[in-house]
């Protein structure tokens, strides 16, 4: 038996080859000790992570209610204030978009007709980051007049909801711009959507929920989801100054949605109420200028139906060590596509580049047959008036601009080149185009009937300067001729 034993033990330290060498024993032991220490570690790594992702926020200084700067919450949120400050950043550009503020009246003079007699003809640019709100607001040429509302700052700073606070919201619509800029320090940022206590998501600003409040709707029963976007569609909405003296309203925010949110049901409130923002100096007609409609867009759009929120794509969650949070650095999606759109859509980010930017062009294709449309149409009347139409004879004409316009406006002035709901965007479009063309048609007959039955001497408007110099003799009251 001893023997037998021995021999057995033998085996344990040979192999086919031969006996094992002395030091394999050792060799073992350590690899074994090895697997060990690093399984440990992953151990500790992964509970280390665990913890951090679990822990409470540790809140470096309480944050006052009305607190306007980014900066102390910053203390707190170190993360989420650091990727925005990111929106500081002011040079990127996609096809259509970016931070990046490119003129539009440069590359679309026919931009300055459609808004002469308006700021808007004076100074178009694409917007820069949040980080710029209140800065560039100040600066921009649109508001440069002695009286500009005070109602200009409301989606443009943190300061806006303790002011509405201090002052009452009546009283900060109805005050000058200017006497305010000295209070309106801060841009647009934490306070905007965040409770300073809880963190949760919150609606600051008056227009959004009374707008809901129209519609018979309770915006606090909005779930977390829907807050996600709610709370972006606070400013990225259609809005007009309500005047009425008799409820002592004075350029009041409001968001017209009383009769629906779609470009239709919102042109429809804005005929019940006779509102225009301007009279259109060339053809007379009553123009209803809109105003970044990106929310009403949205919610026609597959995104929208798909539940998926704004901060989905412009604000996609990132990942440090153990913790998950919002990107603060709101921009395209198409500058951060591995993590915005690569999220749900398992293409090469040139694949999803591609993808949108084919969509983009079909509707910013369609934008300038509107809007090529629309031009020849404001000079047709023009040159009707100019032949001896009356104001009765050119009401069916102007009607169809104003109702044309809008439609193109409605596109044109959303960010994402109709990206948001392309199907829609190009049915409105073509609506466009086509309301536009039958006001040709309508001030053509009228022409015809005054005895003129050659085409108006359309005036060249290929630049910036030649457009604006066309609007300005129309502004004036002197006009271009444009009878043959």
């Amino acid at each position: 038996m001893a023997s037998g034993s021995s021999q057995d033990k033998s085996k344990l330290f040979t192999t086919s080859a031969g006996p094992l060498p002395l030091w394999a024993g050792a060799a073992v032991l350590v690899s074994a000790a090895g697997a060990v220490l690093v399984i440990g570690l992953l151990a500790v790594s992964i509970m280390e992570r665990r913890w951090e992702a679990q822990r409470p926020t540790m809140v470096a200084t309480p944050i006052a209610e009305w607190e306007p700067d980014n900066a102390v919450w910053g203390q707190s949120y170190p993360r989420q204030y650091e990727s925005y400050l990111r929106t500081r950043i002011s040079d990127t550009k996609t096809k259509f978009g970016g931070a990046d503020p490119r003129d539009y009246l440069e590359e679309d003079p026919y931009q300055v007709i459609l808004f002469a007699g308006y700021g808007f003809s004076k100074e178009y640019l694409q917007a820069r980051g949040h980080y710029y709100a209140a800065h560039d607001v100040r600066e921009t040429a649109r508001i440069a007049t002695p009286f500009q509302a005070g109602t200009c700052w409301s989606c443009k700073s943190t300061d806006v909801p303790r002011l509405m606070n201090r002052m009452g919201v009546k009283e900060f619509y109805a005050a000058n711009f200017h006497d305010l800029a000295d209070e309106v320090k801060h841009p647009i940022g934490c306070q905007d959507c965040h409770d300073p206590e809880t963190l949760r998501l919150r609606i600051t600003r008056p227009a959004l929920r009374e707008a809901f409040a129209a519609m018979g709707r309770d915006i606090d029963e909005a779930t977390h989801q829907e807050m996600r976007s709610l709370v972006c569609s606070q400013c990225h909405a259609e809005y007009y100054f309500k005047n009425d003296e008799s409820a002592g309203l004075k350029n009041y925010l409001v968001f017209p949605w009383a009769k629906g949110t779609t470009a239709d049901e919102m042109l429809a409130y804005y005929d019940a109420i006779d509102f225009a923002d301007y009279v259109h100096p060339i053809s007379g007609v009553r123009v209803v200028k809109a105003q970044h409609p990106d929310y009403e867009v949205y919610l026609t759009g597959v995104h929208s139906f798909r539940n998926v929120a704004c901060a989905d794509c412009h604000m996609p969650y990132r990942t440090e060590g153990g913790v998950k949070f919002t990107d603060h650095h709101v921009q395209s999606p198409l500058l951060n596509i591995a993590n915005s759109c690569a999220v749900c859509h398992r293409w090469s980010e040139e694949d999803v580049r591609t993808r949108v930017e084919g969509m983009q062009t079909k509707v910013s294709d369609a934008m300038v047959q509107a809007e090529e449309a629309l031009v020849h149409a404001h000079f047709d009347v023009a040159a009707a008036k100019q032949a001896g139409a009356s104001d009765d004879d050119l009401k069916a004409a102007r009607s169809l601009i104003r109702d044309a316009q809008f439609r193109w406006d409605y596109v044109s002035a959303t960010n994402g080149m109709g990206f948001h709901s392309p199907q829609e965007s190009t049915r409105l479009l073509g609506e466009a185009a086509n309301l536009a063309q039958q006001a040709r048609v309508d001030a053509a007959r009228l022409l015809g009937r005054l005895g003129v039955t050659a085409a108006p001497r359309y005036p060249d408007v290929s630049t910036r300067q030649k457009a604006w110099d066309v609007a300005q003799a129309f502004v004036s009251g002197d006009g271009v001729k444009l009878l043959p």
